[in-house]
This record gives structure tokens, C-alpha cells and sequence, in this order.
């Protein structure tokens, strides 16, 4: 089910509120890609022109000024054409448009009724203003003509840091839908597989329930491909293969309502071979770095502090194993923990924000450890996503106590 429209009324009317005195903001929804002459890459609008709007089309352009007592909303959106439709798809009509974003019918203008507007807030003095954190071709254009002088794009980013509770229970459902997908691509995970025949079952997954467009690239690395972190192409009869004793890194996210999960699970193959099977070694490493961070995540924590809680005990781990000598410096660990533990999640998987920043209660973050022996042929991470709470952190997705966190194949 789509957010409801109050929700983008209501952001709306905090981000204006938040504008400095007598600004013009200019938002952009961004222009379909061209895949090849004929063809263009599946549409995603500019983040912050949903987070606005809840609106998804391509071309759109919206218009938010404040000056005195009074504001104003203009949406810019195509008019319903029965020919344009026939080659290219609907056109959602003005009384739809309102239906989604909340504006009133009177606020919604035809696209070409653009440039007038826009003639006439040159003329009335505003400072004109653009978001800087736009990836929108639109909107980097418009940052470069002489009259654009401000950039508001961190009013928008400590908006969109601080989840409200329609954000939070659509990344709740979004990593359903992910770990749902999970669970059905267990059954694909046999001997002599390839990435491609675990890859499909799981995009099939998150499709059938409705996540067109995967949050990222998904990541079906078996054994040595897993120390590639973003290792988005599946391999297929070329690529490895599963076999006794593998180990198979999955990192996946699906969508709903436009909020993104993140998630990973490592599956081993077999069963433990003895005492020193190297997966399960360091799966008592992940596991406990897993229970510390969910434990220390907590309003007033940063990253940085993160981090270094989770270097510390990885630390004193690999001196154990005979992999970093005692006391081992930073650079010694960081040797086999390549990546951040953390990152703030939303409309974006890695989503915009200001990292310096403590957490704060409403902030939703995916927690990754991981870890990365080369000497072993082993590494992985477990992911899972979480809410900061007014005194520690909630899980969003399954968590440390779901059996599907780690799934021994049999032989």
C-alpha cells in the first residue's frame, strides 16, 4: 500500500518552514537514461523530489517558496495525451497526481507552464535555491546558471537522517520482502551451482512481491568472490561453483514504497568439517561483533565510536588466531576489516546524511560487520537493519536470533 498523501503534505510543510526567509527552491524529479536508441533504463525520481511528493515521474519539477507569512507549492507535471500514452506508457492525470502528493488540483500545471513561472520568481526577488545532493542531471544544470545562489540540500538531509514512522514500517516490510526472497532461494543452493542459479530465484523473489527495482545491485559471490565486496555480475558455468565446504556471501535489498532494505547472509555447504573448519571460526568472530554492535548502537553513539568498538574486539580476536601481533594497531586490523560497520538507510541504501552526526532516535541504519582472511580463503559479513530507539536500537529485519542468518547445506 502507497504512504499516505499527509505524509508528503507534512514534509512539505517542514521543509518550508525550515527555508531561510525569501527563498525560491527548485526540485527536480530527474529524466529517463537511454538504455540504447529506442529504449530507456527503468525510471527512479530524485529521492528528495519523492520524499516531497511521493510522486515517481520522470520530467517533474517542483516549485516551494517562502517569503513573509506566505509559501507556495507548484508541481509541474505532462498533461494526459491519448498518443504520447499509446507509445510511452500512462500519464497519471492532475486529480491523480493530487491523490498521491496531497496538493491541491489548483497547484498542479502543465510542464510547459515551467519556464513562465519560474521568469516570474526571477522577478520577485527570491533567492533561488537547489539541492546540492541531487544526482539529477536537471538539477545540475539548473545549480550552474548565474541567478542560483544557495544550496539547501542539507535542510532535506537532516529531514530524511530522522525516519518517521510511515518510513520506518516500509523498511520493516521491505526487508520481509527481502528475507522472504531468502528463504526461497535456499532450496536452489545445491552442489555444482552456479551464482546465476541462485541470483535468479532471488530477483524472481523480491519481483513477485512486487520490488521491481532492487535497493542495489544484488551479490551472490561464491568463495573466492566474496572478497570482491560489490561483486554484482553473477557468474555462471565460467564462475565458481558450490561444493562441499563453500561458502555462499549474499547481500540483497528489496523496495517497498520506495524505502530500501539491506541485508546479507553467508550459507555454508556441508557442515563443519572439524574444530577448525575456518568458516566456523570466524562466524564466532561475526556473531559476537554482531550481538556488541546491536548492543551498542544507541542515541549519542557515532560511527566513529562504532567502529573503533568493533576494531577493538576484532583486534584482539586475530591476535588470538595468530593473524595480528599483540597490541595490533589499527592498520594490523583493519588489514582483514575492510568496510565501515554501518550507514544510514532509507530511500537510498546508503542514505544521504551527515556522518559526523551522533544517532539520534528515528535514525535507520544497516549494521554489516565483517571480516576478511585471505590466508583462510574466508570472509564474509551478516547484515541486518535496525531502528534507533530512545535508549538502544530495534531490529527491522530477522536479526541474530533467526536460524536463516547462517544455513548448513547438506552435502
Amino acid at each position: 500500500m502507497r504512504i499516505g498523501n499527509t505524509f508528503f503534505q507534512e514534509n512539505r510543510d517542514e521543509f518550508i518552514n525550515r527555508l531561510p526567509e525569501g527563498t525560491a527552491v527548485f526540485i527536480f524529479a530527474g529524466d529517463t537514461r537511454p538504455m540504447s536508441q529506442d529504449d530507456d533504463y527503468r525510471f527512479l525520481p530524485d529521492r528528495n523530489f519523492y520524499y516531497l511528493t511521493g510522486l515517481d515521474f520522470p520530467g517533474g519539477k517542483l516549485i516551494l517558496t517562502k517569503k513573509g507569512e506566505e509559501s507556495s507549492v507548484k508541481l509541474f507535471a505532462p498533461v494526459k495525451d491519448d498518443f504520447k500514452e499509446r507509445w510511452h506508457g500512462k500519464i497519471s492525470s492532475f486529480e491523480e497526481l493530487s491523490e498521491i502528493s496531497g496538493l491541491s488540483v489548483d497547484d498542479i500545471l502543465p510542464e510547459g507552464d515551467f519556464e513562465d513561472n519560474k521568469y516570474e520568481i526571477l522577478k520577485g526577488g527570491y533567492v533561488l535555491a537547489y539541492d546540492g545532493t541531487s544526482v539529477a542531471d536537471s538539477t545540475k544544470a539548473f545549480a550552474s546558471e548565474k541567478d542560483v545562489t544557495l544550496d539547501i540540500g542539507e535542510i532535506l538531509t537532516r529531514m530524511r537522517m530522522v525516519k518517521r514512522e510511515a518510513e520506518i514500517e516500509s523498511i520493516r516490510e521491505a526487508a520481509k520482502i527481502t528475507e522472504a526472497a531468502l528463504e526461497e532461494m535456499k532450496s536452489y543452493i545445491r552442489i555444482g551451482g552456479t551464482e546465476v542459479d541462485i541470483f535468479a530465484p532471488l530477483e524472481f523473489g523480491m519481483v513477485r512481491r512486487n520490488s521491481l527495482i532492487p535497493a542495489f545491485a544484488t551479490i551472490t559471490a561464491i568463495d573466492g568472490n566474496a572478497f570482491y565486496l560489490h561483486h554484482s555480475i553473477p557468474e555462471g558455468e565460467e564462475g565458481p561453483k558450490i561444493g562441499l565446504g563453500s561458502q555462499i556471501q549474499i547481500d540483497v535489498g528489496g523496495r517497498y514504497n520506495g524505502y530500501c532494505a539491506d541485508i546479507s547472509r553467508v550459507y555454508f555447504v556441508g557442515g563443519r568439517s572439524g574444530d577448525d573448519d575456518k568458516r566456523f571460526v570466524l562466524l564466532e568472530l561475526i556473531r559476537k561483533l554482531r550481538r556488541e554492535a546491536f548492543g551498542f548502537i544507541k542515541p549519542g553513539v557515532t560511527f566513529t565510536t562504532l567502529n573503533e568498538h568493533m576494531w577493538q574486539i576484532t583486534g584482539q580476536w586475530l591476535t588470538k588466531n595468530g593473524l595480528a601481533p599483540e597490541d595490533p594497531s589499527v592498520e594490523d586490523i583493519r588489514k582483514y576489516y575492510w568496510h565501515n560497520t554501518s550507514h544510514h538507510l532509507g530511500l537510498d541504501v546508503h542514505d544521504i546524511s551527515l556522518r559526523e552526526l551522533p544517532f539520534e532516535k528515528g535514525n535507520c541504519l544497516a549494521v554489516e560487520p565483517g571480516v576478511y582472511i585471505p590466508e583462510w580463503n574466508v570472509g564474509f559479513r551478516i547484515e541486518d537493519d535496525v531502528l534507533v530507539t530512545e535508549d538502544g536500537c530495534e531490529l527491522l529485519s530477522s536479526g541474530i536470533d533467526s536460524d536463516d542468518s547462517i544455513v548448513v547445506v547438506p552435502s
